[in-house]
């Protein structure tokens, strides 16, 4: 029998995989936080995806972090800010030879993981498929999209990769994992927080080109500093061809602080100013939109950690 998946985060990425994988006729061990969430979510019957309308609802064990049963293969598809907790958690049941699968927002949150399970084997993952939760337990696949893996410290690729090409999740195997990594927290630094301070969907940003641009020009010289040119490339256009091919959507940034959650400011803005820091480089504007962003969730009485 294959290794089962245990995957911790029910979210809208967590529970894809997991009804994917599921429906592939893989095993899936769904780790839910305490006795009353295994309770609910035992009480609804399963997940449910619902794909071009059509609603499934897969059956997938649940259990707590007690679970006796050791794991080798963990999909971590929790917030940045909740994956060290999340890892210390279950850290007991790793087995020695235990892999982690990282699907965290930004930088930072995976090299703490790392740093606290240095027997295990973490992999990094930068996917940009669009899933949102209408419900609980329940997952409306909104954008096909593409994940890359990739593990900085040993680039063979593993078997399991086999997995998600049986459960149709598109996907590649990445020897440059960083620099997916690195490119990805630049768009996100250059859209998320400009909607939520405009207050509008990814497309509203296009009436405002010349901060884009200027926040772009920022972020290449910090990615350029770090290392990572192949990220800084071409970077302003990239960020002006997703504002427009997602001018209809929400950033993730805006949803959560829409519906009063905590954003994951801290993994993406925050190591962004942070590195720029260390390095000891200037950007006045990068800064500045940190400042602005931090005082509007103080306003809204959010966290900005």
């Amino acid at each position: 029998m294959s290794t089962p998946w245990h995957v911790l985060g029910a979210g809208s990425l967590g529970t894809l995989w997991a009804t994917r994988l599921a429906r592939a006729g893989l095993p899936v061990r769904l780790i839910l936080r305490n006795a009353a969430r295994l309770h609910a979510y035992q009480a609804a019957g399963g997940l449910t995806l619902v794909e071009h309308g059509e609603a499934s609802t897969y059956a997938i064990p649940g259990e707590t972090p007690e679970h006796p049963e050791p794991i080798r293969r963990l999909l971590l598809a929790c917030k940045a800010y909740d994956a060290q907790d999340a890892v210390a958690s279950i850290a007991q049941r790793l087995a020695p030879d235990a892999e982690l699968i990282l699907l965290q927002n930004g930088l930072g949150s995976q090299q703490a993981v790392a740093a606290q399970v240095p027997q295990a084997r973490c992999i990094c993952a930068s996917s940009t498929e669009g899933a949102f939760r209408d419900g609980d337990w329940r997952v409306v696949f909104a954008g096909h999209g593409y994940t890359w893996l990739g593990d900085a410290g040993h680039p063979v690729a593993p078997i399991w990769l086999d997995d998600l090409q049986a459960a149709n999740i598109p996907h590649e195997w990445s020897p440059d994992i960083l620099t997916r990594l690195w490119r990805k927290l630049a768009l996100n630094c250059a859209i998320n927080p400009l909607t939520v301070l405009h207050d509008c969907r990814n497309g509203g940003l296009q009436q405002h080109h010349c901060e884009v641009a200027t926040l772009c020009a920022e972020l290449a010289e910090l990615l350029e500093r770090c290392g990572q040119p192949a990220a800084a490339d071409n970077l302003q256009a990239e960020v002006e061809r997703v504002i427009q091919a997602t001018a209809a959507n929400f950033s993730s940034m805006y949803q959560d602080v829409a519906n009063r959650r905590r954003s994951e400011i801290s993994y993406l803005l925050g190591h962004a100013c942070k590195t720029a820091e260390r390095h000891q480089l200037h950007l006045p504007h990068l800064q500045q939109l940190q400042q602005r962003l931090i005082r509007h969730l103080h306003s809204l009485g959010l966290p900005s950690d």
